[in-house]
């Protein structure tokens, strides 16, 4: 018998069972972002401002080359979700083993890119020279640990496709804790920088990754994963990649855009760039409220898109996006209010400050505006669209963001020229990919 607790999406409310799907991987992103954040936070505080730039610098490389891959989960998440909803449970298995095997072989890609890329994207970012050295070394040790982070993706989203959200939840915040530790001691027992933060994630996202693994191995059931049994094999992978492709090309590119705009952030020095690395940690986490009833609503309908429940399908969209912008809000608005407290956990730098909370008002206070695209295009990828939401994703959101800030870069005179593109992108990508969600659905919910 299997050791996973599977759940019944088929059948009963939505309602409870989705916040039982999405409110886990909430917080369980929310662990992660202030995992992260307590790099930030114990070098500004116990080293210097340079090391906290350090570590900014790097997020947004970081996240073009993660999010590549980790979209890829996606694709695992979607297809099993419809065996199971399908009543195929054989092909579970065997498919298990197919996204793990991506999950290996991506990892250790992106350890190897890791080390080339590391100094020259750094320099072509224009990253101030009082911060590259560390910046480098920290993008370096990050990207050891590549293989450990995919482990741990994958695995979640292996979970996750029967409802099992909380042990990825639990296993997370053990290896949060740890790295809160390690941070405090290579810093300030070890006299470390940068680097010191960089080695104690590193060994955080392998006890992460040790620990989900361990659930897969010793599952009775349909999710049992044997390491001999590891390989790819075509139909499941072109499953995964016609998914996850997609989804991950967006998340590269929307990166992508944001390393553009970090070259343009790096225009106004060290200070706000720090700034700007500390109120990223507060945007993130109101997006990751939008994000985890994102992931719900895709699973939540691969299931019953498989099963023909077009109306269960419909409600659950309703029933995310309005819950997406409640929870969100809610948050946003308490990191926006409690910004002066919340920014002097990072700094006490008033320059620094200055420019998070210009970020903070610009951009985490809007964060609910991403509920526009964001449950829309995860129905879709539901019902197996991942293409077009991509594309609708990358105009809407990347390209008008990639043209503003080329044609804008060299007559920036103030931060807030720079912000006011997220929320203005927000909107036009939200209305269009709405429009097209009615467009599709009103004919793959058609009963036959």
């Amino acid at each position: 018998m299997s050791n996973t607790k599977e759940m019944n999406m088929l059948e009963g409310g939505i309602f409870k069972k989705l916040c039982a799907i999405a409110v886990p991987i909430c917080l369980a992103s929310m662990l992660q972002q202030l995992f992260n954040a307590s790099d930030t936070a114990v070098v500004g505080n116990f080293a210097s401002s340079e090391a906290m730039a350090a570590v900014g610098a790097n997020a947004p490389i970081i996240n073009v080359i993660v999010t590549l891959f980790t979209g890829l989960s996606i694709g695992s998440n979607v297809m099993l979700s419809g065996f199971i909803g399908a009543g195929k449970r054989e092909k579970v298995n065997e498919a298990l083993h197919t996204s793990f095997m991506v999950a290996l072989v991506s990892g250790f890609l992106m350890l190897a890119l890791g080390q080339l890329i590391a100094e020259p994207v750094l320099a072509l970012l224009g990253t101030p020279s009082d911060v590259t050295g560390m910046a480098v070394t920290y993008l370096r040790i990050y990207f050891l640990g590549m293989p450990f982070l995919m482990i741990y993706d994958f695995g979640s989203a292996v979970l996750r496709s029967v409802g099992d959200t909380k042990r990825p939840l639990i296993y997370l915040a053990c290896s949060g804790v740890l790295n809160v530790f390690l941070n405090l001691f290579f810093v300030i027992v070890l006299h470390r920088n940068a680097d010191g933060v960089a080695i104690a994630t590193t060994i955080s996202i392998g006890v992460s990754a040790f620990l989900v693994f361990r659930a897969l191995a010793t599952d009775k059931g349909m999710l049992h994963l044997d390491i001999h049994k590891l390989s790819i094999r075509g139909v499941y992978l072109k499953k995964i990649l016609w998914i996850g492709g997609p989804a991950g090309l967006q998340g590269m590119i929307f990166s992508i855009s944001n390393v553009i705009i970090q070259a343009a952030i790096n225009r106004f020095g060290s200070a706000c760039i720090a700034g700007n690395s500390a109120a990223l940690n507060f945007e993130y986490i109101s997006y990751f409220v939008v994000n985890g009833f994102s992931q719900a609503t895709m699973t939540f309908i691969s299931q019953n898109y498989a099963a023909r429940h077009y109306d269960r399908c419909r409600r659950t969209t309703r029933i995310a996006f309005v819950c997406a912008v409640g929870f969100c809000a809610a948050v946003a608005s308490s990191f926006f209010l409690l910004r002066g407290q919340l920014l002097s956990l990072f700094t006490q730098d008033r320059e620094v400050v200055f420019y998070a909370c210009i970020r903070m008002t610009f951009i985490t206070l809007l964060e609910p505006m991403t509920t526009l695209y964001e449950i829309p295009g995860a129905s879709l990828r539901g019902i197996g669209h991942s293409l077009a939401p991509a594309l609708i994703t990358l105009v809407g959101s990347c390209v008008l963001r990639v043209i503003y800030i080329s044609a804008m870069l060299s007559r920036f005179t103030d931060f807030r020229e720079v912000v006011i593109i997220y929320p203005i992108t927000w909107i036009v990508t939200g209305g269009t990919m709405i429009l097209y969600y009615f467009l599709v659905t009103r004919k793959a919910y058609q009963k036959v």
